[in-house]
């Protein structure tokens, strides 16, 4: 059985290759295995992004700024997030959300 960290090196070839549906599939092989993976977690979020699903792109940035609640990083790459959420469904809910992000970053840096 491979490991979250084998999986998710697999899907990042597959995403410099250009392939985003085999690697979302890697990348969620490796949460199969470790839920936990911060990094597989960042991955989908970017590579859902990529492919117009906001909604799963939402959810996997939210749940790294869940995982590691102290990182400032993690809280600028939701923001962003939900600022390519809004420019893709033009729902304003991700504006507010966008700038609550924005601000726990700040917050984090201290």
């Amino acid at each position: 059985m491979s490991t979250a960290k084998e999986l998710y090196k697999a899907g990042e070839s597959l995403n410099e290759a250009g392939k985003l549906d085999e690697a979302a599939a890697q990348y969620q092989a490796a949460l199969a295995v470790d839920p936990t993976h911060v990094l597989s977690h960042m991955a989908l979020s970017i590579v859902y992004q990529k492919l117009d699903k906001h909604a799963a792109a939402v959810e996997h940035a939210e749940k790294v700024c869940e995982l590691e609640p102290t990182d400032p990083f993690n809280f600028t790459a939701l923001s962003v997030t939900y600022q390519r959420a809004f420019e893709g469904t033009r729902d304003p809910m991700f504006i507010q959300k966008a700038e609550e992000a924005k601000y726990r970053a700040d917050m984090a840096r201290g």
